[in-house]
């Protein structure tokens, strides 16, 4: 029964932040003829599938009381290592599984300092964010690889009635992450370590698997990420994913999760991902510079904390 009022809310707020994105597309709308296009529109599509398959592994790491700063890094060396298993000769699918097994494990490695370890996660991820980049460095001495495969590439940049591959991608991994964090006990388990985990333990909640668990996808996602974009870029360079965690992140509050743990929504974390996309997408038709849309950037994820600070406020009371 204590479910069905934190549901109800992260319906509202889903709500909310729908309505915050047709506003957004209706104020393009008036100001550009391309923007509505059919093309114009897939592509926003298409340039949010990133963001958003992060952010959907970000979203369970903070509803379970977590952050991950480490993502863009993790990407980055199961996408090197992913592609030079490409370039060698290894079976596409043996090298995919190997890029996403590289991005568990990081997830792992996280996810066990912080459980066994007894460390921050603010602490730990700053520190894999260090460490997975300079390994991804030190692998490739700096120098991008090239010469993936043509049928890799075929995949990545293929479509399905009309639409691109890594949006058809990211829409399974949402809908496996909806199923996961809505219809079974390891989502109850999120939103009970989230929320008090002295409590969920005492309740026979197993937090250490539960933690664990949502660092793992969190690095999974990445990977996934990583094997995508490196095959619409042809390339897999050991800078990938650089400021890739505060997208993810903005993406998740802009969604409604909370930062404190314990509340977010699958729902709300992608149409925060396609407002961030709307918004670059617009401002570049209107040939506003780079660092404005930083600033308008800022402005909406300030405007989004303030609103699920007043609207928890006043569920709260």
């Amino acid at each position: 029964m204590t479910r069905f009022p934190l549901l109800s809310r992260i319906r509202f707020r889903d709500a909310g932040t729908l309505l915050g994105l047709i506003l957004i597309s209706l104020v393009f709308a008036f100001k550009s003829d391309v923007f509505l296009t059919q093309p114009n529109l897939i592509n926003i599509l298409q340039q949010s599938a990133i963001n958003a398959c992060i952010a959907l592994g970000m979203t369970l790491v903070i509803i379970s009381g977590g952050i991950d700063l480490s993502v863009g890094p993790v990407a980055a060396l199961s996408a090197v290592l992913g592609a030079a298993m490409l370039v060698a000769g290894v079976p596409v699918p043996l090298a995919i599984a190997g890029a996403l097994a590289t991005g568990a494990f990081c997830g792992f490695l996280n996810g066990a300092l912080i459980t066994w370890g007894g460390l921050q996660p603010f602490i730990v991820t700053l520190g894999g964010l260090s460490l997975y980049r300079a390994l991804a460095l030190i692998y490739t001495g700096g120098q991008p690889i090239f010469g993936l495969p043509d049928g890799f590439r075929a995949f990545t940049n293929g479509s399905l009635a009309g639409i691109p591959n890594p949006v058809v991608i990211v829409a399974v991994l949402a809908l496996l992450a909806w199923v996961i964090l809505n219809k079974t006990p390891l989502g109850e388990y999120f939103m009970a370590v989230g929320g008090n985990p002295e409590a969920a333990r005492i309740a026979g909640v197993p937090v250490t698997l539960t933690k664990l668990a949502a660092y793992m996808i969190s690095g999974l996602m990445a990977a996934v990420a990583a094997m995508v974009l490196i095959g619409r870029l042809g390339a897999a360079e050991p800078t990938l994913g650089t400021l890739w965690e505060l997208d993810a992140i903005a993406a998740a509050a802009i969604g409604g999760a909370s930062l404190m743990g314990g509340r977010g929504s699958i729902l709300g974390t992608l149409i925060g991902c396609i407002i961030l996309g709307t918004l670059r997408n617009g401002l570049t038709l209107l040939n506003v510079q780079a660092f404005y849309q930083l600033l308008a950037t800022g402005i909406i994820i300030i405007v989004a904390m303030l609103i699920d600070k007043a609207t928890s406020g006043k569920q709260g009371g």
